[in-house]
Formats: structure tokens, C-alpha cells, sequence
């Protein structure tokens, strides 16, 4: 490709800088989402617990407490990752760490859109669904103040210059 001038092998790609400076990170979920969450696993662990303690929870021990064990354990896993669960917006892209790290780098963003309910954000979880070009999605969550700033000045930048 020698003599191809830079234009000619595609647009300039998205670049995003947080206003912060390097990056900003915060927690994916509020305390209060994850105090319900905890509140949850524990129930029905305590729950579980009291039904099989009272003889109430018939059946054998094979079918009913292995199948409450394997739904009590992906209940627990689920909680521990909601307790842990961080996201991070950079220049690189937006990250969050879940089971599996995700992210999406800037240059592939096509669109993003921030969702949430204002004044309900300690229970229904603010969260991001963003785009790339090929239409893979994904969803970050973010319940920090300031990374919901960066988000909303992020869709805007990103509306902008898709514009252009």
C-alpha cells in the first residue's frame, strides 16, 4: 500500500479522554442494590436452611437439597461479582470486571446509550449498552456520580462526532 494516502484507509477512529485525567473508575452496583443482593442469598440460604432443619423439605437428599445447592451457588456467584463488579472508562475504551472482564475499546464504538431511572439509581442499577460497528453489544453498569458524568459526556461526544 505504499503511496495510499492515510485518509483512504477508512475514518479517523473515536477518541475519548475523561475529564478526571487518566481514567475514571467506580462501583458497577450501589450499596443498596448490593445490600439487596446480599439480603437475597442469605434468605434463601437461611430459608432453605429453616425447611430443611423442620423436616419440610421431603423428597431425599439427592433431588431437592443438590438441586437447591447448584441454584444456592449460582445465587452466590452472582452476588459475589455484584459485590465486587467495577467499571472503568479510560482512553482505551470502557471496562468492567463481572465473571469475565468486559470491554469495549473507544475505537470501536459506534454507539453507546446511558439508561436509568432518575431517582430510583440504588435500586434499578444505571447501566450503559454500547455498540461496536460489527453490532456487538454490550452492557456496562455504573453507580458511581462521577462515572455516570463521563458517560453522559461520553454519549454526547459520541453522538457528535458519528455526525460528522
Amino acid at each position: 500500500m505504499t503511496g495510499t494516502p492515510l485518509e483512504a484507509l477508512g475514518p479517523e477512529p473515536f477518541r475519548f479522554t475523561p475529564s478526571a485525567g487518566l481514567s475514571v473508575e467506580g462501583p458497577a452496583f450501589s450499596r443498596t442494590f448490593k445490600a439487596i443482593a446480599t439480603a437475597i442469598t442469605f434468605g434463601a440460604a437461611a430459608w432453605m436452611g429453616s425447611l430443611w432443619m423442620s423436616g419440610k423439605a421431603t423428597g431425599g437428599v439427592v433431588s431437592i437439597f443438590t438441586w437447591f445447592l447448584a441454584a444456592l451457588a449460582m445465587l452466590a456467584c452472582m452476588w459475589w461479582w455484584i459485590l465486587r463488579s467495577r467499571t472503568r472508562i479510560d482512553a482505551d475504551g470502557l471496562h468492567q470486571t463481572w465473571v469475565w472482564r468486559k470491554h469495549m475499546p473507544m475505537g470501536e464504538l459506534a454507539h453507546m446509550q446511558l439508561v436509568r431511572v432518575r431517582g430510583l439509581e440504588w435500586l434499578i442499577a444505571p447501566r450503559v449498552y454500547a455498540r461496536t460497528f460489527a453490532g456487538k453489544m454490550i452492557v456496562f453498569y455504573a453507580a458511581d456520580p462521577a462515572l455516570l458524568r463521563e458517560f453522559e459526556r461520553l454519549g454526547a461526544e459520541l453522538a457528535a462526532f458519528r455526525r460528522r
